[in-house]
This record gives C-alpha cells, structure tokens and sequence, in this order.
C-alpha cells in the first residue's frame, strides 16, 4: 500500500481565527498595535466586529493566548513578505567549491581566485579543496604552500573558519566572509556596481591574474633555484607557457 505523497516544504503554520479559538480568555491587541488587556473570548470577538476585522491567534502557547485584532488577508500577506525578506539575507548559508591542485598554472590560480572573491562578495562560504593525484603525495607540502597562498590572496575578503586539514588525499578548508564594513571592495567593480574594464570587453579576473603573474616573477625562487622569468602579458622568456611551480618556495637542501 502506498504511502500519500509528502510535500517537501513545511506547510505554512496554521493561525486559530474567530469562532476557532479555544481559550476563555485572551489578551488583545487592538487594530493600531495598542494593548487591549486580558478579556473574555466573547467580549474579543464582538471587538472583532465592531472593528469589522477578524480576531487571530498569534502565541497560543502563551498564557492567556495572545491575539490580534486584524483583517486575517492582510495578516497572512505581511507574514509572507517578511519571510521572503528573511530569506534574502540568508547567503551565507550557501557554500560555493572551488578546486585547486598542487601543480596549477599561476592563470589557473588567478581566475579560482577571482571567483573566490565574486562569491564572497555575494555573502556566500567558499570551500577550498586541494585533491593529490598519484605521486604527488610525497610532496604535500607543495599544495600546503598552494592552498596558505589562496588563503593569503583571499585574506581581505574572508577568513579561514579552521586551519587546513589534510583528510585522505584532499586538503580542505573553509572561508567565510567579513562583514560588508570590513570587507574589501570588490577589486574589478568601480563604487557604481559597474565591472572596471567592461567598456573593454576584458575579462573579469584579469587584473588578478596579472597581478598573480607579476606576483610569481618576483617571487622566484633565489640562489641555485632559478626559474625563467615570467611576464605579465605573455609566455616566459624560455617558451614554456605553463610554470606550475613558479609561485612556490621551495627551499633548497642545506650546503
């Protein structure tokens, strides 16, 4: 025999109204928001119309019940406005994903950040997830260098909710977003909401790629360790588009 179906969605709570309502006694509040005071049922309802409203039951767990003296149309309307209103404000609850792994491309790195960024200025969590592949376990501390680096990028937007883990083959971690008034400003839109460069046609993350770019020519590793020289706006001197470990620091064995 099957089972009627349920609907996912809470049903709406149902409000006691007029004749419906079980209590002797109830405390009122009157059409303007004033309080009526502790009175009888009956007296309640000939208030109600007098009023030509309808009386509802607004805390029946309270004692006496509380009930208000109001058009119940316009009261189920005002109660579904502010529920859409709440919800509005509820993005943090929402978790974005963004995937790294140790070897990404500094380009790679730029445009993950950049939407990093995008979703924690829409008040939403972002989950950073750094997955090894085959051998690349034996060198976990190049994607702990990748993941510190994200979080150092990131800093002025979000913070991390917990120090990275390492579970199984995946780093993770969480970041969540400052305060509107403590948070940056959003580095490719200007103070009117408009995306910096759009009269252009350039893409959205850039100017964070550039600077991530520039960031790793600088940040070469020094000594013995030398890497090609990256630029900006194009390749490495030495032809080689992808230099997965330029960013990274990795010390040198001691002489």
């Amino acid at each position: 025999m099957s089972r009627p179906f349920s609907p996912r969605t809470p049903p709406a709570p149902a409000y006691r109204i007029n004749g419906k309502i079980r209590a002797r006694e109830v405390r009122v509040i009157g059409p303007s928001g004033q309080q009526l005071g502790v009175i009888t049922l009956a007296e309640a309802l000939t208030l109600a119309r007098n009023h030509s409203v309808d009386l509802v039951e607004i805390a029946p767990n309270a004692v006496p019940p509380v009930c208000r003296l109001v058009d119940f149309g316009k009261f189920r309307y005002e109660q579904a406005k502010k529920d859409k209103d709440s919800k509005k404000h509820q993005h943090a609850n929402k978790v974005k994903e963004v995937q790294l792994s140790p070897n990404i491309d500094p380009h790679d790195f730029g445009v993950k950040l950049a939407h990093a960024i995008d979703f924690m200025c829409e008040d939403m969590k972002v989950k950073i997830q750094l997955r090894f592949r085959g051998r690349e376990m034996a060198h976990k501390e190049i994607g702990e260098q990748v993941v510190a680096r994200f979080l150092k990028e990131a800093a002025p937007w979000g913070h991390p909710d917990f120090s990275p883990k390492l579970m199984g083959k995946t780093i993770n971690v969480m970041i969540s977003p400052h305060p509107r008034n403590k948070r940056a400003k959003h580095p490719t839109k200007n103070d009117q909401g408009e995306i910096a460069g759009a009269e252009h046609h350039e893409p959205i993350a850039k100017p964070i790629i550039n600077d991530i770019v520039a960031n790793a020519a600088r940040s070469a590793a020094p000594g013995g360790h030398r890497s090609a020289p990256v630029k900006a706006d194009g390749p490495p001197a030495d032809g080689f588009a992808n230099q997965p470990f330029a960013i990274l620091d990795v010390a040198g064995p001691a002489t």
